[in-house]
C-alpha cells in the first residue's frame, strides 16, 4: 500500500513526470549543496560540546567552582537549543513569504559567522564578564540559524525534487545533517590527539570553530548557484502565498498534520539523543568496556545512521510512509533492546550490535519527508518549522532528564523509553497507511 503517491491534477503531482524515475542532474546538485551545508551547519553546532571543558576553563572566573564553571558552560550550550523554536518560526514566516532560497542561505550565514568568531573571541582573562556575554549572544544567534536550518532544508530539497523523489531527497539531507555530528567528533578527537592538553588550552580550541566557520562561509557562497523552488516560483507567480500570518494559518487549519509532525519528531529524538548521544556513557561503566571503546563504537553506529536514512528516505518513496514509519519504529526498538541487554551479558558485540542499531535510528531520514506532507505549500516552511523545533526543544529537553530517573529503576530503562516510542510510531504509522484520513495527510500537494 503505497501512500506515497501525489493527489493526481496537483502542481506537484506534474512536477518533473518524465523524469520520475531517476534524479535529474540539477537534482544531485541541490540535494548534494544542500547536504553539504547541512553537515557543515551542525558540525559549527555541535563542537561547542566536544571543548566545553576548555570553554569552561577560559571563559568563566578562575576562582568559581568547578561544577558551577560546568553549570555555566552547559547553560551557553542549552542557550543555543532555547533560541531554536523562536528563530525557527521566524524565519520560517519569511521564508513562506519572501522565499525559501533566501532563508536557507541566511540561515547558514547565521551559523558560520558566529562559530568563526567563537574562535577569534577573546578570553575572561582579557576582558573579563564580556567574555560569557559575547558567547552567550553568539550562540544565541547558531541556535536561532539552526532553527531556521533544518526544517528550511527539508522544505527545499523536497520541493526542488520530483514527488517521486521526496523521500530520499529528505533521507539525504538527514544523512549529511548527522554527518555533521561525525565531523564534530572526528575533529574533537584529531585535536586532542595531537596536541597536548595545554596547547589545546592556549590555543588548538579555537582550531575547529575557525575551520567551521570558514567553510560555512564558503557554503554560503556556494548556495548561491542554487534556485528558488519550483513550488514557491509558481505559486509567487500565481500570487498564492499566504494570505494572512502563516503561524496563525497552521495553528487554525493543520492541526492534524502538526500532531503527525511533532509526534514523529518526538521518535526522532528518542533516537538521537538516546540511543546516540546518552548510549555511549550509560554502557562506558559496564565491565569489560572501555570509555574509549564505547565512543568509537558510536562513531561506526553514526555512519550506519547515516546509510539508514537513505535507505529509509528511499523506502518511504517505494511503500509509502505509513507503512515505512511501521517497519523503521519496530526496527528501532528491537535493536535497541537487543543491543542494550547484550552489552550488560556479553560486550564482544559491542560494534556489530551498535552498527545494526544506529542503521535503525536511520528512521531519522523518513522523519522530514513524513512531517513535510500534511502542510499545503503556502505554509509549508512554517507549519514544519513550528511542530518540529518546538517538540524537539520539548522533548529533546525532558528525555535525558526522565531516562537518567528511570535508570535508577533498572539499568536496561532506556530501552523500555525507546520501545514506547516505538510502539508509537508502529501505531501512527498503520493510522496513516490504513485510514482514508492518514493517507489523505501523506499525499504530496
Amino acid at each position: 500500500m503505497n501512500d506515497s503517491v501525489p493527489a493526481a491534477g496537483s502542481a506537484s503531482a506534474a512536477h518533473d513526470l518524465p523524469n520520475e524515475h531517476s534524479l535529474k542532474r540539477g537534482d544531485i546538485k541541490v540535494l548534494g549543496l544542500s547536504a553539504l551545508g547541512g553537515a557543515l551547519e551542525f558540525y559549527d553546532f555541535v563542537i561547542f560540546v566536544f571543548f566545553a571543558t576548555v570553554v569552561g576553563q577560559l571563559f568563566f572566573p578562575p576562582d568559581i567552582p568547578e561544577w558551577l564553571r560546568q553549570v555555566q558552560t552547559f547553560g551557553i550550550f542549552a542557550a543555543g537549543y532555547l533560541a531554536r523554536p523562536l528563530g525557527g518560526i521566524i524565519m520560517a514566516h519569511f521564508g513562506d513569504t519572501l522565499g525559501r532560497k533566501k532563508m536557507f542561505t541566511l540561515s547558514i550565514f547565521m551559523m558560520s559567522l558566529p562559530t568563526l568568531l567563537m574562535g577569534m573571541l577573546p578570553t575572561y582573562a582579557v576582558i573579563g564578564m564580556w567574555a560569557p556575554l559575547l558567547l552567550i549572544i553568539l550562540r544565541l544567534f547558531q541556535g536561532a540559524a539552526v532553527g531556521g536550518e533544518v526544517p528550511g532544508a527539508w522544505v527545499f530539497v523536497s520541493e526542488h525534487v520530483s514527488p517521486r523523489h521526496n523521500g530520499l531527497a529528505c533521507g539525504t539531507l538527514s544523512m549529511g545533517l548527522v554527518g555533521g555530528i561525525l565531523l564534530g567528533s572526528l575533529m574533537a578527537s584529531a585535536i586532542n590527539s595531537v596536541y597536548t592538553p595545554q596547547e589545546v588550552s592556549d590555543f588548538a580550541w579555537r582550531i575547529p570553530f575557525i575551520i567551521g566557520g570558514v567553510f560555512g562561509l564558503f557554503s554560503v557562497y556556494l548556495r548561491r548557484w542554487l534556485h528558488e523552488t519550483p513550488v514557491f516560483a509558481e505559486m509567487q507567480q500565481k500570487k498564492a502565498l499566504a494570505a494572512e500570518l502563516p503561524l496563525k494559518m497552521i495553528l487554525r487549519e493543520q492541526r492534524p498534520a502538526i500532531a503527525v509532525a511533532m509526534a514523529v519528531t518526538w521518535i526522532l529524538t528518542a533516537a538521537i539523543v538516546v540511543v546516540i548521544l546518552m548510549t555511549p556513557s550509560l554502557i562506558a561503566e559496564l565491565e569489560g568496556l572501555t570509555r574509549a571503546a564505547a565512543f568509537s563504537a558510536n562513531s561506526l553506529a553514526i555512519v550506519a545512521v547515516c546509510i539508514g536514512c537513505i535507505v529509509s528516505g528511499y523506502m518511504v518513496d517505494r511503500i509509502g510512509a505509513g507503512v515505512t514509519l511501521v517497519l523503521w519504529s519496530a526496527l528501532l526498538g528491537i535493536t535497541y533492546w537487543v543491543f542494550l541487554a547484550t552489552m550488560h551479558s556479553d560486550p564482544s558485540l559491542l560494534v556489530p550490535l551498535y552498527c545494526l542499531t544506529g542503521f535503525s535510528v536511520g528512521i531519522v531520514g523518513a522523519v522530514p519527508s513524513i512531517a513535510i506532507r500534511g502542510f499545503p505549500p503556502a505554509v509549508r516552511f512554517t507549519g514544519l518549522s513550528f511542530s518540529y523545533n518546538v517538540a524537539y526543544a520539548i522533548f529533546g529537553g525532558f528525555t535525558p532528564i526522565l531516562v537518567s530517573l528511570m535508570m535508577t529503576v533498572s539499568p536496561l530503562s532506556p530501552t523500555w523509553y525507546v520501545a514506547a516510542l516505538s510502539l508509537m510510531g508502529v501505531v501512527l504509522g498503520l493510522w496513516l497507511a490504513i485510514s482514508p484520513r492518514g493517507r489523505e495527510l501523506m499525499r504530496i500537494v
